[in-house]
C-alpha cells in the first residue's frame, strides 16, 4: 500500500477546508485534498446546498401565470445542473492549478493519529500528515418513522431532482429549509401542504414576524398546518400517504425538512482519539482544535451556525494557528446575520425583542410594515411589498441591538446594519443616512424616524 506524507490533509472540500488548502499550498506547503464524490468538489454549498438551491427560488420567482408549471420546473433544473457544473469545475480547477496541491478522490478514514487511509474501489492509500483539517459538513437527517425511506420520499438533496414536479407536495418540517422549498414550490405550480410541529411558525421569532412569514406564504398558496408530526408514510412508488395525529394526507410527493446530521460515517474518529458531542458533532475549543492534537474541525462538521460564510471564517482562525498569531477565536465573532430565502428573504441580526426583553434590557422597538413604507418604493416597483422591517434599540446608547428584515434585497442589508452594529454606529446613523432612490436602504430613513432626538 502506498504511504505518503503531507504537511496539510484536509477531509471535504468545503469553504474553508478549499480556502486553506489553497492560501498554503500557494504558500509552498504540500496539501493533500481528499474528497469521497467527484459531485462534490466545491463543497455542499456549491453543488448541493445555499448555490444551486437560491438558483431554483429565483427560477420559480420569474415563472409566470401562462408558464407551465412541468415545463417550467424542467427548465429550471437545467439551468441550475448547467450552473452548479461550471461552478464544481472552476472549484476543481482552483486547487489542480496549484502544484503543491495533491487532490485525491476516496473514502478516508482515520487509521490513527493523524493517519487516514483513503479507500477508492480497490485502491487504498495511507496520508499521513502534520495538520489534519475534518471539514465533512453535514448531511440531511432523516427520522425514524415507518415507510421513511419510500421513493416518493425525498430530502433537500434529493428533491432538487424529482421527477415530475408534484401536484401535492407534503413537506415535514417548519425550519428555514422546509419554508424555502415551500415557497419555492409553490411558485412553480405544486399545491404545497407545510406540516409544523410547533404552535406557530419560527417559535424563535417575535411573533409579528412569524405572522408576517405565514401571511406570506399562505398568499403564495401554501398551506401551513401547526402542531402537527408525521408519524408514518406510506408509499408505493407514485403517491405518498402522510400519516400523523389526527389525520392522513395524500401526496405526490414528500420532503423531509427535519434537520442535518454530520457527515462522519465511516471516518471512524475514535481512532484518532477525535471526541463528537451527544449529537455526533466534532467538538471543538474557540481555535476549532479538536481533542486530538493537530486535528482540526470546520464547517458545519463542528456542529457551529451552519452557514457557508461561518465556515469561510472558520478557515481565517485555523489559518491564524497555522502560520500567524494564534489570536483569533469563535468568540471574536459579534454581528453574524443570517437569511431564509423566501420570496422576500427573511434576513436577522442580532438580537429580536423577546430575546431583548428577557435580558431585561431597556429598548427602543421601531416596526413597520413593508407595503406601508411610503420611503421605500423600490418593493411596489418590483411588485414584491410582503414582509416588515424592525429594529430593537438599546435605548441607553442608541445602538442597535438587534434587527428583522423581511423584504426584498433584505439579504444585502442586513450585511450594512451587521457592520454598523460592530462598528458600534448609532442607529440614529442609519436613521439620517443619504441613500440612493429608489433602493430598499432608503427605508431606513422611516423606520427609525421613531428614535427619540
Amino acid at each position: 500500500m502506498e504511504r505518503i506524507e503531507t504537511d496539510l490533509l484536509v477531509i471535504g472540500w468545503g469553504k474553508a477546508g478549499k480556502t486553506l488548502a489553497k492560501t498554503l499550498g500557494s504558500q509552498g506547503r504540500s496539501v493533500v485534498m481528499v474528497e469521497q464524490s467527484d459531485q462534490m468538489y466545491g463543497g455542499t454549498c456549491i453543488n448541493i446546498g445555499c448555490v444551486p438551491t437560491k438558483a431554483l427560488v429565483h427560477r420559480a420567482e420569474l415563472r409566470r401565470g401562462s408558464d407551465g408549471p412541468a415545463e417550467w420546473f424542467d427548465s429550471a433544473v437545467g439551468a441550475r445542473d448547467a450552473l452548479i457544473a461550471k461552478l464544481r469545475a472552476k472549484n476543481h480547477a482552483m486547487l489542480d492549478e496549484v502544484d503543491a496541491v495533491t487532490l485525491v478522490d476516496g473514502r478516508a478514514r482515520f487509521v490513527g493519529p493523524r493517519e487516514v487511509e483513503v479507500a477508492a474501489g480497490d485502491d487504498r492509500l495511507r496520508i499521513a500528515a502534520e495538520t489534519v483539517i475534518v471539514n465533512t459538513g453535514t448531511v440531511p437527517a432523516r427520522p425514524d418513522l415507518p415507510g421513511a425511506e419510500g421513493p416518493r420520499i425525498f430530502d433537500s438533496t434529493t428533491l432538487q431532482h424529482v421527477e415530475p414536479l408534484p401536484e401535492h407536495l407534503v413537506i415535514v418540517g417548519g425550519g428555514f429549509i422546509g419554508l424555502e422549498f415551500a415557497g419555492m414550490f409553490a411558485r412553480f405550480g405544486s399545491q404545497v401542504t407545510l406540516l409544523n410541529a410547533a404552535e406557530r411558525l419560527l417559535p424563535r421569532e417575535d411573533e409579528d414576524v412569524a405572522e408576517a412569514v405565514a401571511a406570506c406564504l399562505a398568499d403564495a398558496g401554501v398551506e401551513v398546518v401547526d402542531e402537527v408530526r408525521a408519524t408514518a408514510f406510506t408509499d408505493d412508488g407514485t403517491r405518498v400517504t402522510v400519516e400523523h395525529e389526527g389525520g392522513k394526507i395524500p401526496a405526490d410527493a414528500v420532503l423531509l425538512a427535519t434537520g442535518r446530521s454530520p457527515a462522519t460515517d465511516g471516518l471512524d474518529l475514535a481512532t484518532a482519539g477525535i471526541d463528537v458531542d451527544e449529537r455526533g458533532f466534532i467538538t471543538v475549543d474557540e481555535h476549532l482544535r479538536t481533542s486530538a492534537d493537530g486535528v482540526y474541525a470546520v464547517g458545519d462538521v463542528n456542529g457551529g451556525p451552519q452557514f457557508t460564510y461561518i465556515s469561510y471564517d472558520d478557515h481565517r482562525i485555523v489559518l491564524d494557528q497555522l502560520v500567524g498569531v494564534g489570536t483569533r477565536r469563535t468568540t471574536d465573532r459579534v454581528g453574524v446575520p443570517s437569511t431564509t430565502f423566501l420570496t422576500p428573504p427573511l434576513s436577522r441580526v442580532g438580537l429580536s425583542e423577546a430575546e431583548a426583553r428577557a435580558r431585561g434590557l431597556d429598548v427602543h422597538v421601531l416596526s413597520k410594515k413593508v407595503a406601508e413604507i411610503a420611503a421605500m418604493p423600490r418593493p411596489k416597483i418590483v411588485e414584491e411589498a410582503h414582509g416588515l422591517i424592525k429594529f430593537v434599540v438599546d435605548a441607553k446608547t442608541g445602538l442597535v441591538l438587534g434587527a428583522t428584515l423581511f423584504c426584498v434585497d433584505s439579504q444585502e442589508l442586513v450585511n450594512l446594519v451587521a457592520l454598523g452594529m460592530r462598528a458600534d454606529v448609532p442607529a440614529a446613523d442609519l436613521r439620517d443616512g443619504i441613500w440612493t432612490h429608489p433602493s430598499s436602504t432608503e427605508a431606513f430613513n422611516e423606520v427609525l424616524a421613531g428614535l427619540p432626538r
